[in-house]
């Protein structure tokens, strides 16, 4: 159990904590978890073929409103800075050699426990295993079995990794004890 409390009874809310937007869920069998942030990996993960669909950007922004929204990417298909126009969300480029290091060494700076992390491949495992809530995605490029093995949970799509945020009844379907 990576969160702190007993059984509660489901809540969810949307608050700031020190000014800082928050989403807070009781979730039966794991207690209270405080999300402040979301980390997505790009490619593979949010992108195929280094375009993010138009959906998805519709749901980082949404998410944006209620949680900070990091986007990590080591930029293999050089598409970045051009995927994060009109996007509310902070990208945090990482060199290609050396990406799942890069990765952990960012999430290290944060509360790791109020943080969620979504990825699928082998350089995502580490943040996946360390996050209050690691979610590894099965994408049109596929999953690494490490990112599976270090998942708290595993979707089909990006789609359903944000609406797991967006509907967190969701959430509480697939936690609770």
């Amino acid at each position: 159990m990576r969160f702190e409390g007993g059984a509660l009874p489901s809540r969810i809310t949307n608050t700031r904590h020190h000014g800082a937007a928050m989403i807070t869920i009781d979730i039966p069998g794991w207690g209270n978890m405080d999300i402040e942030n979301i980390l997505l990996d790009l490619n593979g993960t949010l992108a195929t073929d280094g375009k993010i669909p138009t959906e998805v950007r519709g749901k980082i922004n949404a998410l944006s409103d209620r949680v900070t929204v990091y986007i990590l990417a080591a930029d293999t298909q050089g598409t970045a800075d051009e995927e994060m126009r009109d996007l509310k969300a902070r990208l945090i480029k990482l060199p290609v050699e050396g990406s799942k290091n890069g990765k952990f060494e960012f999430i290290r700076d944060l509360e790791i426990e109020k943080t969620v992390v979504v990825g699928n491949g082998n350089n995502d495992q580490l943040i996946l295993k360390e996050a209050g809530l690691g979610i590894a995605v099965l994408g049109d490029e596929g999953m690494s079995v490490s990112a599976m093995k270090n998942a708290d949970i595993v979707v089909k799509s990006i789609f359903d990794a944000l609406d797991l945020f967006l509907k967190p009844k969701r959430l509480l379907a697939t936690l609770s004890e």
